[in-house]
């Protein structure tokens, strides 16, 4: 990877240790109500089927001590990618808490070389190809280590959540009296700028510290596409909420869904990406 590359991910593992060790929000281990009943809080929408016994799991950019246990809990054979130490961390902690045997690795979900092709029938990530400048570079390694067949479900930052502003402006034209502003340009190669607003909203929609990109549909969508995916659903959690405070998250959410999670199979065998994709980091298995 060239030197700028090298850089975003540096700053990126330094955003995401400080956060676990700041034990935010978004750095929260599984509860165990959620633990005691894993596939309602995993596959609310019911993707992954009746039962993932015995399914060999990627927890792609999961670390936190919460997908890997989940899924553990679940039946599968998990294994979870991270580029934060300290949030793979809290994995080893939970893995060793509750007896679960999870692989933990240390890698940047641009490479995943050190993995076989098709080793996998279900990866899973939650929202983190903001953190890298090129999307499709993420779907090509997914590709090759997703049987075919196999699911990929992925959950990401929707783009006009990323253009837009954090903070409602008055504004006479809206029935509410307030509206979000476009800001940020939606073709862009360079990263979305670092948000000023100190409110809640914020701190839940952008990491502080940390350097995002903006994907457009065509490169989310497109790109799952002609990576050698099938596009089975997609939607949009909702998290508005009609009588929340004018400027929390919910009351964004009004305005500007936030997320959209996508359903994808792996259609054909896996594409090559030549010997090497990138450089080996280490293992670690949980006993």
């Amino acid at each position: 990877m060239n030197r700028k590359n090298d850089e975003i991910l540096r700053t990126n593992r330094r955003a995401y240790d400080a956060m676990a060790d700041a034990k935010n929000p978004l750095c929260q281990p599984a509860t165990q109500s959620e633990l005691s009943d894993p596939m309602a809080t995993i596959d609310s929408t019911g993707w992954l089927g009746e039962s993932i016994v015995g399914a060999r799991v990627l927890c792609l950019a999961a670390g936190g001590g919460r997908h890997s246990a989940l899924y553990s809990a679940a039946g599968a054979d998990v294994t979870v990618v991270d580029l934060s130490p300290a949030m793979l961390e809290l994995d080893r902690q939970v893995a060793a808490e509750r007896r679960f045997k999870v692989r933990i690795i240390e890698t940047s979900m641009e490479d995943l070389s050190m993995f076989r092709p098709a080793e996998f029938d279900i990866v899973v990530q939650p929202v983190s190809t903001c953190y890298v400048p090129d999307i499709r570079v993420v779907y090509e390694q997914v590709a090759r280590v997703l049987r075919g067949g196999g699911v990929y479900t992925s959950q990401h930052k929707s783009p006009v959540s990323l253009q837009a502003s954090l903070d409602p402006a008055p504004d006479n034209r809206s029935p509410s009296g307030v509206s979000y502003g476009l800001l940020h340009p939606y073709y862009r190669d360079s990263p979305v700028p670092a948000s000023p607003s100190p409110s809640t909203a914020a701190g839940r929609l952008r990491e502080s510290g940390a350097i995002e990109f903006l994907h457009r549909w065509e490169q989310m969508i497109g790109g799952l596409c002609r990576s050698g995916f099938a596009i089975e659903d997609l939607v949009e959690p909702v998290h508005a909420k009609r009588d929340s405070e004018t400027g929390s998250f919910a009351h964004r959410a009004q305005f500007i869904a936030p997320y959209v999670r996508i359903k994808a199979r792996r259609l054909g065998d896996p594409p090559s990406l030549g010997e090497n994709g990138g450089s080996t980091k280490t293992a670690i298995l949980m006993p």
